[in-house]
């Protein structure tokens, strides 16, 4: 069973409020898609041809200028760069791609996106969580999953962290994949990627950051994202994924190198999230909730010490609809994670219930 099929009843619940529903339950934006992604999209719709998989090489250029001037990345190449179909794809297949199998292990945090153990299953590898992955037995450890900002906690890696992390796996041989989908959007912490040089000492050996143009630049509903690390591994995917058909729309590359190409956008995005979180985390505060790590992302990650099914049916009376905790794990059972990707009219609305 999909999880979210759970949470059917409690947003029928939630949908009979006589104001109609809050849903906070997914991160999906609602804000429009900027004008000048949407007229690079409309330039583009007359592309008749095949696209490549490895993307346009305006394309290339677009994510090797932001990986660059964003991420402080270095010596930054053609090669170190791979358009992918949407973050979630390629966190499903990886394993698969990779080549991976029984007797191989995956390893993810312990309070994480389901769709990285459902990436092991999927390859009938092995998976196993951690709280330090530095504690992990190396043997036979193929593939180390990082989430900073974390999703669901929105908790962020330090760069010493990240720096620590980075040299066990390089010392185990041990392939580090970085999830740094929501790193525009840090709040009380500045996070930093695996692919600044402070982090990787001006290597990309073994690591892959996963990057989206979902929540930045509001392009879910494009499945615009990409990956940028070490080319001795995106190599060997490129070719996989060419025989997998693995190829972003013509249409969809060029809004991405609009979209890669200008940052006002994202700004006027984040202001509008600083102001939901804000109203949203004053009212769960004051209606008894205590809110843990959140420093980043577009979730609080929340808590009344009760089972989160409880809290889920709480607010669902009230005509809000939250994600339970246990979707992301058993350590998440008591917690829910409240998205603020609702539009400004539907978080007062949940403001003044909560009140």
């Amino acid at each position: 069973m999909f999880p979210w099929d759970k949470l059917a009843p409690y947003k029928a619940t939630a949908a009979a409020h006589p104001g109609g529903i809050v849903d906070l339950s997914v991160g999906t934006p609602v804000d429009p898609v900027p004008e000048l992604i949407q007229k690079a999209l409309i330039a583009a719709a007359d592309s008749p041809g095949y696209p490549t998989v490895w993307g346009t090489p305006e394309l290339r250029d677009a994510i090797t200028g932001w990986v660059e001037r964003r991420l402080g990345a270095r010596g930054m190449t053609h090669r170190h760069v791979l358009p992918i179909v949407g973050s979630k794809e390629l966190v499903a297949w990886l394993p698969t791609q990779l080549g991976l199998g029984p007797g191989d292990r995956v390893a993810h945090p312990r309070q994480a996106y389901p769709t990285y153990e459902v990436g092991a299953r999927l390859a009938r590898a092995e998976y196993e969580v951690y709280d330090d992955p530095t504690e992990l037995d190396p043997n036979g450890l193929k593939l180390l999953w990082l989430n900073s900002p974390s999703n669901p906690t929105g908790r962020v890696l330090s760069k010493a962290e990240l720096t620590r992390i980075v040299a066990w796996a390089r010392e185990h041989g041990v392939l580090l994949f970085s999830d740094e989908c929501y790193l525009e959007l840090g709040w009380e912490a500045d996070p930093v990627s695996v692919l600044h040089p402070d982090v990787n000492g001006g290597s990309y050996d073994g690591i892959v950051a996963v990057h989206s143009l979902s929540k930045r630049s509001n392009l879910a509903g494009y499945r615009a994202a990409f990956l940028a690390g070490d080319p001795a591994v995106l190599g060997p995917l490129l070719e996989i994924r060419k025989h997998g058909g693995m190829m972003l729309p013509a249409p969809t590359q060029a809004a991405m190198i609009a979209a890669l190409g200008d940052d006002d956008h994202v700004h006027v995005q984040r202001e509008r999230y600083a102001a939901r979180r804000e109203a949203l985390r004053t009212a769960l505060l004051s209606h008894g909730f205590r809110i843990e790590h959140s420093e980043a992302s577009l979730y609080l990650w929340a808590t009344r010490d009760e089972s989160c099914w409880d809290t889920v049916a709480h607010l669902a009376a009230l005509g809000i609809l939250v994600a339970p905790g246990d979707f992301y794990g058993e350590a998440g059972e008591k917690y829910v994670r409240v998205a603020f990707t609702a539009t400004d009219e539907r978080v007062r609305a949940a403001v003044e219930r909560l009140a």
